[in-house]
């Protein structure tokens, strides 16, 4: 009870949800702790210097080439002239070459070196798979396919000129995407990002910066290229995102062990109504992986996360703050196991309209389940208010802490954590009341069979005892009084009552 009153819970600041550059907007693990907008900026400073960098390699290896040149020819008999004049011809083949090897690696180097090393053989591997059975985003459409676009048609006829235009670019961007299977997952992100900005620039200056409708276009345009871009870009394989799928479903099993106490969760899943919230809330969260669009597995994080602001309200009778928020949405996480969790975050973070992510209250939501994600898999003892041996025991499966000598605790702990358990307990207990009582019943049917034996055996024995002592005599019967007149046939008539009329 002592560690249970001294838990502080977690506690995350809700400064550090924000963008480490300071600039208001939402920050995202995925880039650094920058909101998108910092995070393109720094992309393209880095990418800057390392062309500066790639630059300054070529032309000292230009040098070093030009110097070997000179030296092996200065040898020989050859006039002055003739140098400088091969030299001209042999600097502009090795600055073209040079120029086109730094061309060809340029992305994939300044990706590799600005995030995290990736593999080499990756994209090779993808190339190599894609031609036997990559899906075509043109040829083969399917049926969500078909009426994405069908409605993306409908939707730019309201824009008559426009809308032909705004159809014309996404179709050719989407062709274009299709020749770009050998990128990695970040340049593809760079890829879609830069048709987000483009397009967007070019409705704001059409709407004469009307913010509403440009947003309304722009999320008609990132449902229908994103659906049709769904399959090559969702988890690719040159990308290790569905290791850390893995990872995270592991590490959450791992887990199941985690009560609602050990979180703080300032939810009680005995009320009905909190009960309901909680199962809405789960079934958003799991229902995240079947969308397509960037923006509708949003939607998913935003109405869980509205589900677990109910309950917190219900339970507490006023509304939730941020600090009841986030280990309740741990706990939503834990106790869901989302599939593919990892893959869907990135998958956001890569595609997503930045404007969603940088402001609102679904990039709150989002931020908010990236830390929740961290968390879990930074999760210790610690962090539960456990000692180190009794989480590695946990951890382990070799100890519960559902199964403990104290049998209330286990019903306790149960009925917090779900109501369906909580019923089950209730169920147990009455059972094992009813066995107890049906035990007692039978118990007292064996007594009184027994008595009624020895009441029947004592019985008998009484009246056999009497029977011995007071033997039964049988007289005759008794016989009538003239029974023994031999001559009744000689006798008179009896005599018969007379009536006389007076």
């Amino acid at each position: 009870m002592s560690q249970r009153s001294e838990r502080r819970g977690i506690h995350v600041d809700q400064s550090e949800l924000l963008c480490k550059k300071g600039c208001g907007y939402y920050g995202n693990a995925a880039w650094q702790g920058l909101c998108s907008k910092c995070w393109r900026e720094e992309y393209q400073r880095a990418r800057q210097k390392q062309i500066q960098e790639d630059w300054a390699l070529a032309e000292k290896l230009q040098r070093e080439e030009e110097a070997a040149y000179a030296s092996s020819h200065g040898s020989q008999s050859q006039s002055p002239a003739q140098p400088s004049q091969s030299q001209p011809s042999l600097t502009p083949f090795s600055k073209f070459e040079e120029k086109k090897t730094n061309e060809k690696t340029r992305k994939v180097t300044t990706v590799k070196k600005f995030f995290s090393p990736s593999s080499r053989t990756a994209p090779k591997k993808e190339s190599h798979e894609g031609k036997s059975h990559s899906p075509s985003f043109t040829r083969q459409p399917s049926v969500e396919t078909d009426r994405v676009s069908r409605d993306f048609v409908d939707f730019l006829k309201n824009l008559q000129k426009p809308g032909r235009e705004i159809h014309k670019q996404s179709r050719a961007f989407i062709e274009s995407m299709a020749n770009k299977k050998d990128l990695g997952a970040d340049e593809l992100s760079e890829c879609v990002q830069d048709f987000y900005q483009n397009m967007s620039d070019r409705l704001m200056s059409h709407f004469k910066g009307s913010s509403e409708k440009v947003e309304r276009v722009m999320d008609q345009v990132e449902k229908y290229i994103m659906t049709r871009l769904y399959k090559s870009v969702f988890c690719p394989e040159t990308t290790d995102d569905e290791k850390k799928d893995l990872a995270t479903q592991h590490r959450i099993r791992a887990l199941h062990w985690v009560t609602i106490q050990m979180l703080c969760v300032p939810v009680d899943e005995e009320i009905l109504e909190v009960a309901d919230s909680v199962v809405k809330a789960i079934t958003d969260i799991i229902e995240m992986d079947s969308k397509r669009v960037p923006r509708d597995k949003l939607a998913c994080i935003t109405s869980c996360s509205k589900h677990i602001f109910n309950a917190i309200k219900v339970t507490k009778k006023e509304p939730a703050s941020a600090d009841d928020f986030l280990p309740t949405l741990i706990y939503i996480v834990l106790k869901a196991n989302p599939p593919r969790l990892q893959s869907n975050i990135q998958y956001i973070t890569r595609f997503c309209n930045p404007s969603r992510l940088m402001t609102g209250e679904d990039g709150y939501y989002f931020t908010n389940l990236c830390c929740a994600v961290a968390f879990i898999e930074k999760l210790d003892a610690q962090s539960l208010n456990l000692s180190p041996e009794d989480f590695e025991r946990y951890m382990s499966g070799q100890v519960s802490p559902r199964r403990q000598d104290d049998p209330g605790s286990w019903t306790d702990s149960g009925s917090s954590i779900n109501p369906l358990i909580s019923q089950l307990h209730h169920n147990l207990d009455v059972l094992s009341s009813l066995e107890k009582r049906q035990q007692q019943v039978v118990d007292g049917a064996m007594a009184l069979q027994t008595e009624l034996n020895e009441w029947q055996d004592s019985v008998a024995r009484e009246v056999q005892e009497i029977l011995e002592k007071y033997p039964l005599e049988i007289k005759p019967r008794a016989s009538a009084i003239d029974a023994e007149n031999v001559e009744n046939d000689r006798l008179p008539p009896p005599l018969q009552p007379q009536v006389f009329a007076g």
